[in-house]
């Protein structure tokens, strides 16, 4: 069975402006065609397409600052790090997986 989670039991991250907070899921699927995304919602909004990590290493990403957001992937988990956060980052962030068929 194919699964996600975040890695850490927290279910909110605190932090103070300027400083860097990395999120960081993991997950186990027996399948090498892998893409991991990550999402954020704003309140009261749908949730945002950040960006897409390939299992080739292949990124696509739509993020408004790539200089502040950055992601790694291996193959057992995905982070994503938000770099000089402010005010305006807080939301719920989402990991999701995605296997394919070869």
């Amino acid at each position: 069975q194919d699964w996600i989670r975040p890695s850490d039991q927290r279910t909110s991250v605190t932090s103070t402006e300027g400083d860097s907070v990395t999120l960081e899921c993991s997950y186990d699927t027996s399948s090498s065609n892998v893409f991991l995304y990550w999402y954020r919602e704003f309140s009261n909004t749908q949730p945002q397409y950040i960006l897409l990590k390939g299992g080739r290493s292949e990124t696509y990403q739509n993020i408004p600052d790539p200089q502040r957001f950055t992601s790694t992937t291996s193959q057992k988990s995905t982070s994503l790090t938000i770099k000089s956060v402010t005010l305006s980052d807080s939301a719920l962030y989402y990991c999701a997986l995605r296997v394919t068929a070869q």
